[in-house]
């Protein structure tokens, strides 16, 4: 299977199609639709369209709510816990960047954490809702209903790879960090397995406490883990950013493991703070510009490339894919075809 070309917009088109024709209101769906091709454009093809069909098949039947408001647990102005209901995760983090950045805006920064989201898709997606305001964002996401990375120094699954996603602008293009506490995620592990293929590293523990890229080793009897950031080695470091996204998603949520969760979801947290409540927004983009300088002109081993700043690739992706289109990994159309099918929607045609 070679990668076919699509225009982003009509991608997004499709997406908004088939979450309208599953129940859906429009304006939610075009937002779904919206940030799941922004992940596709960015090149992080396991958390953009390829996400549709487990939320279409949840939406479908009932587990992910097409509609409804936001149950509001606490709010302190600067501080809230927003109950999701399992509605869309991707909705729900946009609304929740969008609010917390309005905040911040009055405030200096804010603060909101949602349990019971369904899964929110690709982190980086949101970064740039905050950063073109000037402020700098914090989304972290956690999910209390999956068992996949073990604590430092153990061969049990316990919790989620747990992304963090910072971002924070400069005088040039915005910093877009998106990383996860684990090795790796589980949308590649898990493609890589379907695929019959293995993993790029030794990410992965099997359950006699081996390193190994061997994905089918997450199903053994007992089965192994997913390696915290760091590895057997150095794994205290990814571990302790796991804990740490554990107690701003579903401890200050006040929903997460504890509770037995066994539903496909996400516990959520956004934090947004403008510079000009501190040193100034020109002052905070002119220290940040300057170091990004340093870094990609940074010396190298000689035949080295230069180094990039975070996000850099994924904006360079996304540029090239407006103009030139769109790659979608060769699974994805597959596994939406008899989806559209069955809900009446036209396929995208290609470039």
């Amino acid at each position: 299977m070679t990668n076919v070309l699509y225009a982003a917009e009509t991608l997004e088109a499709f997406g908004c199609a088939l979450f309208v024709a599953a129940g859906m209101p429009e304006d939610r769906s075009i937002i779904v639709a919206r940030y799941l091709v922004e992940g596709d454009l960015m090149g992080h093809d396991t958390h953009g369209l390829a996400q549709a069909a487990g939320y279409l098949k949840d939406l479908r039947a009932g587990n992910m709510p097409a509609d409804g408001d936001i149950e509001v647990i606490s709010d302190k102005t600067v501080a809230a816990v927003w109950d999701g209901g399992y509605k869309s995760g991707v909705w729900l983090a946009w609304k929740a960047v969008d609010e917390a950045a309005r905040r911040a805006k009055k405030h200096g920064l804010s603060a909101i954490t949602i349990r019971r989201s369904h899964h929110i898709a690709c982190l980086a997606t949101f970064l740039p809702v905050a950063t073109e305001q000037g402020l700098a964002v914090m989304l972290i996401s956690s999910d209390p209903s999956v068992k996949a990375v073990a604590p430092f120094g153990a061969t049990e699954p316990l919790f989620t790879p747990n992304p963090i996603a910072f971002g924070y602008p400069t005088d040039g293009d915005p910093v877009l960090i998106d990383i996860s506490a684990s090795g790796t995620t589980m949308g590649l592990a898990m493609r890589q397995k379907v695929e019959g293929r293995r993993l790029p590293g030794k990410w992965l523990v099997t359950a006699d406490g081996e390193a190994t890229d061997d994905p089918e080793e997450l199903f053994t009897d007992p089965p192994g883990a997913f390696l915290p950031l760091g590895g057997l080695d150095r794994g205290h470091k990814g571990f302790g950013l796991a804990l740490m996204a554990e107690a701003l998603t579903s401890g200050l949520g006040g929903f997460g493991r504890a509770d037995g969760s066994n539903q496909w979801g996400a516990s959520v947290f956004v934090q947004c703070i403008d510079p000009e409540a501190f040193g100034g927004r020109a002052a905070f983009e002119r220290e940040a510009g300057w170091l990004a300088r340093a870094c990609r002109g940074a010396r190298t081993a000689p035949g080295a490339p230069q180094p990039r700043m975070p996000g850099d690739g994924a904006l360079a992706r996304k540029r090239a894919a407006l103009a030139n289109g769109v790659s979608l990994h060769p699974s994805i159309i597959p596994a939406l075809e008899p989806i559209a099918a069955e809900l009446g929607v036209t396929l995208p045609k290609p470039l």
